[in-house]
Order: C-alpha cells, then sequence, then structure tokens
C-alpha cells in the first residue's frame, strides 16, 4: 500500500472521531484472510450496475435508446449480486466477528441495507425481463429493507457512542431504500405496502436532512475524503422519491413531483463542484456511492421528458445518461485494478 494511501486512510478514522470503544479490529481479521475484510460497500457495486441498468431500460421508449444495454446490464448485475452474496455470506459463517464489527460501526453500518436495495433494483430493472424472477427478488428485498432499517434506525437510537462527528450522507442509504420499495412494489405487492414504505421513507429524509446538512454547513471536522463520493447520496431520496411518487400516483408531474425532481437537480448542482477533489484522493469502494443517485437522477430526467417534452429535457436526460454509463464504465475499470492489484479486502 502506498504512502498516500496510508495517510488518507489514517485521516479517514481521525477526521471521522470514532472511539476506540466502537472502532475495535474484530480478532479474527488478524489471521490475515482477506476474505474477513470482505466490505458490505461491495453490495452498492450492484446498486450503481443495477440502477444503471435501470436507466437504460426507461430511456429505451422515451428516447430510443437500445433497450439490449439495459438487459445485459441487468444480467451483470444479477451474476454479480450472487458473486458478491456468496462471498459475504461466507463471510458471516467463517469470520462472525468481522461481521458483528460491521454491524456495530457508525460509518459502516449505513451501508448494510445495500445488500436489499440491490435486490429491489434488479427486481425493478427486471420486471419486463424476468418477471417470475424479479418477483421473487422485490418480495426479499422488501422484508429485507424494512429489517435492516429498523435495525439501523434502533442502532442510531440506543448506542450514545454514535455522534454529530459519525454522521454523512451515508446514513440516507437504509431511507433511500425505503422510497425505492415502491418502484417493483406497485406491481408485485398490494398497493398500501409500497405506501407504507414511501412515507416512511420520506419522513425520515425530513428528519436526516437537517442532521446531515448541519454536518456539512457548519460542524467543525468535515466529511472524510474517503466518504466525500457520499454528498453524491444527497440526490438520491429526492429523485427515487419522486419515481416513487408518480408510480404510486400515476398521475403525471403535480407540484409534489415538480419540488422532489427540482430538488434532486439542485443537489446535483450543489455536489458537482466537489468532483474536482477526487483526483487527489486514492481510490476506494465508496465511489460507486456515485453512481445509484446519479442513475435516479437520469431515470428521474427520463421521466420529465416523457412527460414535458421539449428539446431540453430530452438532451437533459441524454447527457444524464451517458455521464452515468461513463461513471459505472471507470468505476468498474478503476475496482477490477484495485483487486487485482490486492487493494480491495484489506485491512483499514
Amino acid at each position: 500500500m502506498s504512502d498516500a494511501t496510508v495517510h488518507a486512510e489514517a485521516d479517514v478514522h481521525a477526521e471521522t472521531e470514532i472511539p476506540a470503544t466502537v472502532y475495535v479490529e474484530p480478532e479474527d481479521t488478524a489471521k490475515g484472510a482477506r476474505l474477513s475484510h470482505f466490505p458490505v460497500t461491495f453490495f452498492a457495486t450492484i446498486m450503481g450496475l443495477a440502477g444503471l441498468s435501470l436507466a437504460w431500460l426507461r430511456a429505451a421508449p422515451v428516447l430510443g435508446a437500445p433497450e439490449m444495454v439495459g438487459e445485459v446490464l441487468f444480467w451483470a448485475a444479477l451474476v454479480l449480486y450472487a458473486a458478491v452474496f456468496v462471498a459475504y455470506l461466507l463471510k458471516v459463517a467463517l469470520f462472525p466477528a468481522a461481521v458483528r464489527h460491521e454491524l456495530h460501526h457508525p460509518v459502516r453500518l449505513a451501508f448494510v441495507p445495500t445488500a436489499t436495495i440491490a435486490l429491489l433494483l434488479l427486481a425493478t430493472a427486471g420486471q419486463d425481463i424476468a418477471r417470475g424472477l424479479a418477483s421473487g427478488l422485490w418480495w426479499v428485498g422488501a422484508v429485507g429493507q424494512l429489517v435492516l432499517t429498523l435495525y439501523v434506525l434502533s442502532a442510531w437510537i440506543s448506542r450514545p457512542t454514535f455522534g454529530m462527528q459519525h454522521v454523512t450522507p451515508a446514513w440516507f442509504i437504509p431511507v433511500v431504500g425505503m422510497v425505492v420499495v415502491p418502484l417493483a412494489g406497485v406491481t408485485f405487492g398490494p398497493l398500501e405496502v409500497s405506501w407504507f414504505f414511501f412515507s416512511v421513507g420520506l419522513v425520515f429524509w425530513f428528519a436526516l436532512l437537517p442532521m446531515v446538512l448541519t454536518r456539512l454547513f457548519v460542524h467543525e471536522n468535515p466529511v472524510p475524503g474517503q466518504l466525500l463520493p457520499t454528498l453524491a447520496v444527497l440526490i438520491a431520496p429526492p429523485a427515487v422519491a419522486f419515481l416513487s411518487y408518480a408510480r404510486l400516483t400515476g398521475e403525471g408531474l403535480d407540484i409534489i413531483a415538480r419540488v422532489l425532481f427540482y430538488t434532486a437537480t439542485f443537489f446535483a448542482l450543489l455536489f458537482f463542484p466537489q468532483v474536482g477533489r477526487l483526483p487527489r484522493l486514492p481510490f476506494f469502494l465508496s465511489w460507486w456511492a456515485y453512481a445509484f443517485p446519479l442513475a435516479g437522477l437520469s431515470v428521474a430526467t427520463t421521466v420529465m421528458s416523457r412527460e414535458i417534452g421539449g428539446a431540453f429535457f430530452m438532451v437533459s436526460a441524454w447527457v444524464v445518461l451517458v455521464a452515468v454509463t461513463a461513471l459505472v464504465a471507470l468505476l468498474g475499470v478503476r475496482t477490477a485494478s484495485a483487486i487485482v492489484r490486492g487493494r480491495i479486502c484489506i485491512p483499514e
């Protein structure tokens, strides 16, 4: 590992101020087994890939994009999910202390629901590709999302060692998962179940937003470099809520839909200048936090193009789609390179 990487990771721990009583490396990781360091954040890669699949599938009838691209991405994401799930299941079986470590970590804890969010996105993208499979994925994902969200929120409530210095935009991840449920839930489940998930997700987004903005604007410690990509997660709740609201109401654009879409757009504009800081940072799996929010914005912009029409939204939809496609390609290359060079699944 290079000195730059060592210093960057040291800065992460210093800036997030994680007490020693919370951040303790479990004993089984000292054995040197790479599997014990397999991070739960790996599921975020499937979120990005499945989100991109959905973006291409939704762009096909509106923008004339090739539907086959979305289908290929769906199957690729499904295979990747199977591989990551098996790897993490082995970690659970062989290194339970390492798993408990992640479940008690003030930063990684928020990434645990990515496992079920990825299932929900696969179910959404697969509705018209493999309907029976997608239905099963949705039911497992919806139940799992409820369980994991309850666990994460309960942990935030009950653990006094978690403070404002641990709050990052990644805390929105469980909330995003709740509003993802209706995207396929309207098709596969009772309508009221989708309204339940949407309502809970929206209310907790409202509750968490002031906390996250306070951390970003006025807290003495900035978000550490390793978690800088999680700023993109600010885009996801309003973008996905816009899509779910449209699915639930089926009434096209109204005031609420427009507020959600333009809020997501503003967060994207607010976040964009931060991208310039990335070249100075080493690559982390947390960079995949860029992919899903931008994929959600891509789908939302495509919906706006369909509902409003005109050259502006059509061009905007293409720009966002091409941008998120290029981003996922770049992240895929960087991830593969990191794996080959042994920079993934290592002690922090």
